[in-house]
């Protein structure tokens, strides 16, 4: 069952890339997150009182659910998207991947989690395939006062990320299920967003072209309602740290498709990179071989 979520999680987050591509132009980029989280958010709420499955919170389940909701579903995306501006896109896809470390550091200082050294070592394996992967991008790309806001940026969204997937865990270990998390979550970074957008004026527009509402359409039930809700319940099985490894994975889906979609190129770095990650991959998943030692028995 982990592996299936896993391999759906990095297949549709890995395939959002080109839908968000189709979404920038003529709505602005908060409108846009807005409408994505919004219509999520009914579907899920519609699945649950449909279903009798949603599930009942009381104040502090409700701050936690609007603070995973400023993280997970408002805060981050506006962070990479506004970044992307200044930007290449593997640079972005390098920073978010160090998901899986700030995971695995933020569970041991807020759960008290022991750091597995071979998360770690697979994360930086990882870390390395995606700057072999992307290496012609950094190497055309001059150093700016831009840039460094770019970084800075993508920094505080993956850390965004990472604070929303430990406040899903501790929603888990209390006992709410993603599902319910999710759908309270959403509606909480939509509403957040639709404020910011009304407090700086931002005007509401519609693309109703056929590629926009379709984009839109991925965006909120595969990639958001389907994407997120997979991805949560692995945190909550898995582990943070081991379930962010996800990160590492949506850029090389990203370039499979590019390859057939955009005509992308695979050369002998990027292949190695693609070597490095695999193996990053299978090293964050590798269990630890138990200890064989018997303790002597005293007499």
């Amino acid at each position: 069952m982990n592996l299936a979520l896993y391999l759906l999680t990095v297949l549709i987050w890995g395939t959002t890339w080109i839908a968000i591509k189709w979404q920038v132009g003529v709505v602005a980029i908060p409108v846009s997150i807005a409408y994505r989280f919004a219509m999520a958010a009914l579907v899920l709420f519609a699945i649950l009182l449909l279903s009798r499955r949603l599930q009942k919170l009381d104040r502090r389940g409700q701050l936690l659910c609007l603070a995973q909701g400023a993280c997970l579903f408002c805060i981050n995306f506006v962070c990479f998207y506004s970044a992307s501006q200044w930007l290449p896109s593997g640079l972005i896809a390098v920073v978010f991947s160090t998901a899986t470390l700030w995971n695995a550091l933020n569970a041991r200082l807020f759960f008290g989690q022991r750091i597995a050294v071979n998360v770690m070592g697979g994360g930086a394996l990882g870390l390395m395939g995606l700057v072999l992967l992307f290496w012609p991008q950094f190497a055309g790309h001059a150093a700016s006062r831009e840039t460094l806001i770019g970084l800075a940026l993508c920094v505080l969204g993956t850390l965004c990320f990472s604070a929303g997937n430990m406040l899903s865990s501790l929603q888990q270990k209390a006992g709410l299920r993603p599902l319910t998390s999710n759908a309270w979550g959403m509606f909480y970074g939509a509403s957040l967003l639709v404020l910011g957008c009304l407090a700086s004026g931002t005007p509401f527009d519609m693309d109703w072209s056929p590629r926009y509402v379709g984009a839109l359409l991925y965006l909120a039930i595969p990639g958001s309602v389907i994407g997120f809700t997979a991805y949560l319940t692995l945190v909550g099985r898995m582990g943070p740290e081991r379930a962010a490894y996800c990160t590492v994975l949506f850029p090389v889906v990203a370039l499979n498709v590019s390859t057939f979609a955009e005509g992308y190129v695979w050369t002998a770095p990027a292949l190695l990179g693609l070597v490095l990650v695999m193996a990053g991959n299978l090293l964050v998943f590798r269990k630890p071989k138990a200890s064989a030692r018997i303790a002597p028995s005293r007499a």
